[in-house]
């Protein structure tokens, strides 16, 4: 008998507290529609793509700008630090990469083939 009071008077209570509540907040893209990459992203992604979107590269992912190779003119590699690992691809339809480190300073030549390349400081942080 004390259960059926306490179960009607649980079902009273449920019927009564839903006919009051308040329908839930509907949660849809309606005020601006989905989020595109630059508005979601924070951090280092952040800054890439608003680099990229005034026309800088600021971590070498687009290709690199054509240079002789020479002493005179050698590839500029920026970097964030003093030293980078640089690969060469020193015949067009070579499949090896030769790699080797660059370092802050004068320009260092690729051990297999002689191109030059020269250590920059990039404007960017990391």
């Amino acid at each position: 008998m004390a259960s059926r009071l306490l179960f009607r008077s649980a079902v009273r209570a449920f019927t009564r507290t839903s006919a009051v509540r308040a329908a839930a907040p509907a949660r849809h893209m309606s005020a601006g529609g989905i989020p595109s990459d630059e508005e979601q992203a924070t951090g280092i992604e952040r800054e890439i793509l608003t680099a990229l979107k005034h026309g800088d590269d600021p971590y070498n992912m687009l290709k690199p700008k054509h240079y002789k190779g020479t002493k005179e003119d050698p590839h500029l590699v920026p970097s964030i630090n003093d030293q980078r690992i640089v690969g060469c691809i020193c015949e067009e339809e070579n499949t090896a990469v030769i790699w080797f480190w660059l370092h802050k300073g004068e320009a260092q030549r690729c051990p297999s083939c002689g191109a030059h390349y020269k250590l920059v400081p990039s404007g960017h942080h990391h």
